[in-house]
């Protein structure tokens, strides 16, 4: 009994964290759970495609939180997209209606029209517009943006907390964005930095060029599970600067 209300309670405080429900929190600690403790800061191999699908974006991001960061939840919105008739528009122009007309925050609003585009069939969870596959994962940490950004585009920064991984710099622009091929290609990676106030800042990185649905979930467990390194070790003692 007692081990069940410490799950529930690592549950909960997931929920809190990451606006999850409460399935898809309970879900995320399972799968943890049950990887081998060898294999967490390893990049995963090369997939190929199958049946295996990324979790939806509807069901990776609460409704509530929808709600409270935009106004309204996602039946309301997939209901004004609707009425403009959105579905037949560019990913980019549906962005950007929800920018320049519901004055919603540039994240959000990318949310939202990927969130949209999977519930009308536009896309498959982790699979872009034009057919591709991506994995995507964001963390907000407790450092001003420019720790952030050197936190990637300093080699030496880099491999403490993202070990044994080779990446080619495309272009890096201080502090705000990173790109790079993947561990020799042909995959890549764009990271985005926004500050939040002047002590924090979110990162939010795309891994792009993928082969398909599994590799795209297998990626999204391992940014998560990289950001959520780079948070301790920047946001603690291990962080020697």
């Amino acid at each position: 009994m007692t081990t069940q209300r410490s799950f529930k309670a690592r549950v909960r405080a997931r929920m809190e964290k990451t606006g999850e429900s409460y399935t898809t929190a309970r879900r995320h600690l399972i799968d943890r759970a049950a990887e081998p403790a060898s294999t967490a800061a390893s990049p995963p191999a090369p997939t190929e495609p199958n049946a295996t699908a990324a979790a939806a974006q509807t069901e990776r991001i609460a409704d509530d939180l929808i709600r409270v960061r935009t106004g309204r939840g996602w039946d309301e919105w997939f209901a004004q997209l609707d009425a403009a008739s959105a579905a037949e528009w560019t990913h980019t122009r549906i962005a950007r209606h929800l920018v320049t007309e519901h004055e919603v925050p540039g994240w959000w609003a990318q949310t939202i029209t990927v969130g949209y585009e999977q519930a009308r069939g536009l896309r498959a969870p982790g699979q872009r517009r034009g057919g591709g596959f991506e994995a995507s994962a964001s963390r907000t940490v407790a450092v001003p943006a420019v720790r952030l950004f050197e936190a990637f585009a300093d080699q030496t920064a880099r491999a403490r907390w993202l070990p044994d991984v080779e990446v080619r710099v495309r272009t890096a622009t201080a502090p705000r964005s990173f790109r790079a091929d993947w561990a020799g290609g042909p995959t890549r990676i764009v990271v985005g930095i926004d500050a939040v106030g002047e002590s924090k800042a979110r990162v939010n990185v795309l891994h792009e060029k993928l082969t398909g649905a599994e590799q795209a979930a297998e990626l999204k467990a391992y940014w998560r599970n990289r950001l959520a390194a780079l948070k301790v070790l920047l946001e603690t003692d291990g962080d020697d600067r």
